[in-house]
């Protein structure tokens, strides 16, 4: 492929407002082709006073409202380093890359694990800030060697992520110059389904242990449940996660023979069985709406426009220097990426949303006991430490699950027939 001159980039800036249209479009299609058409039960108004005391909303408002801002600044503090590294790199670095180009693929591997090791620790104190405060009120519960612990273990799984990545990356680059978006796009799903296949056995093990539950009463509410809701559930494991924190949560995850309901062993232990029967109910709506592989159907979807788009981006950021690229690129795909990331998770965050209300009004609707979902929903926003109202913005944005009010809401509507 050429290197652009001035001239010639005019073709090619002309392409990154295209590019822009066709990923958003794309991530909006996406986000309506798989948008639940049925099964949702639509909030009733509620006041967040009604189920919150003052203290409450203040020591919610308190921790969260700064470990907000902190979160920010992470994001904002990682950005501008890979920016810089990208866009501005300082001499020393620039000597590594150059170093490192001798050998491309090889070079690559190392700066995309290079750029990981640089981020962890320009965001360490602002990490261990969060982590401080969040022991402050009882939600963390390690001490500072395990965390740090944690911390490497997960630096080291992302490196290794990192390094792969960009290796594939860049012989992408050198070998479909032109159109490496396209397999690109297929790589990105591939690793999509490998990461939600593997991880619960390979990765996840690396930080909790995970057992069946045993046979007893929840165990035999589980299969009940899921029974009568036509869900094979594939097993359901009991974690450690009071080793870590007092935050009680459940999720679904894994493809296939790894499919499992994985539910925090304090959730187990500090909540009333009608709790912890709306969480497993809830749970079984994801596998029998088949949620996971859905959210990989919409990767799929959403993969190739994400990936030109990253594409134009890098080539605007970065101009000429395209043929027959070096491990020089790495860190502008890196930076194009991220952004690109940033932007779709907002549609599939909308996806998420719809798809967690869904999973409520089914959890409800299966247990007939909109008090105890209600009840639950309190006690989870009391007990994370959670805003059960946060600033909309932020939740448009961020926001993967219904705000907490919301999901009481949820409960309200059905309790007073509004189906």
């Amino acid at each position: 492929m050429r290197v652009y001159s001035v001239s010639g980039m005019g073709g090619h800036r002309s392409r990154l407002p295209l590019a822009i249209v066709v990923a958003v479009v794309a991530a909006g299609a996406a986000t309506m082709i798989l948008r639940p058409r049925s099964g949702l039960i639509e909030p009733a108004a509620v006041e967040v006073e009604a189920y919150f005391s003052a203290a409450e909303l203040d020591r919610a408002e308190d921790f969260r409202s700064l470990q907000r801002l902190l979160g920010l600044a992470g994001i904002g503090l990682s950005g501008l380093t890979l920016a810089i590294v990208a866009l501005r790199p300082p001499r020393a670095v620039r000597g590594l890359v150059e170093r490192a180009g001798r050998r491309p693929i090889r070079g690559a591997a190392l700066v995309g694990a290079g750029l990981v090791l640089v981020l962890t620790v320009v965001e360490l104190p602002l990490s261990a800030v969060r982590h401080e405060r969040a022991k402050d009120v009882g939600l963390a519960t390690q001490d500072w060697l395990p965390w740090l612990g944690d911390l490497a273990k997960s630096t080291g799984i992302s490196s290794l992520f990192a390094a792969g990545g960009a290796a594939l990356a860049l012989a992408l680059v050198r070998r479909f110059p032109r159109g490496w978006w396209a397999p690109a796009a297929g790589c990105v799903t591939a690793v999509g389904v490998l990461t939600i296949y593997l991880f619960p056995v390979v990765v996840d093990p690396l930080f909790n242990d995970f057992e069946q539950l045993p046979d007893g009463r929840l165990r035999s509410n589980v299969l009940e449940l899921a029974e009568r809701s036509g869900v094979d559930v594939g097993e359901v494991y009991r974690v450690d996660a009071s080793r870590r924190t007092t935050a009680a949560n459940a999720y679904v995850g894994g493809l296939g023979h790894t499919k499992r309901v994985v539910v925090y062993d304090n959730l187990l232990e500090d909540f009333p069985a009608d709790e912890v029967r709306s969480v497993i109910a809830h749970e079984l709506a994801h596998v029998k709406n088949r949620d996971v592989p859905r959210g990989l159907l919409w990767l799929a979807l959403v993969a190739p426009a994400g990936t030109f788009l990253a594409q134009q981006l890098a080539r605007r950021l970065r101009g000429e220097g395209w043929e027959r690229p070096g491990p020089e690129v790495v860190p502008t795909l890196a930076l194009s990426f991220a952004l690109v990331s940033f932007g779709v998770g907002v549609g599939s965050n909308v996806l998420s949303r719809e798809v967690e209300a869904r999973a409520d009004a089914f959890s409800i609707e299966l247990t007939d006991d909109p008090a105890a979902h209600i009840r639950l929903e309190r006690r989870l926003a009391v007990n994370n430490v959670g805003d059960p109202d946060p600033p909309s913005l932020l939740h448009l944005l961020f926001g993967t699950h219904p705000t907490t009010i919301d999901r009481i809401g949820i409960g309200e509507a059905y309790r007073s027939g509004a189906r």
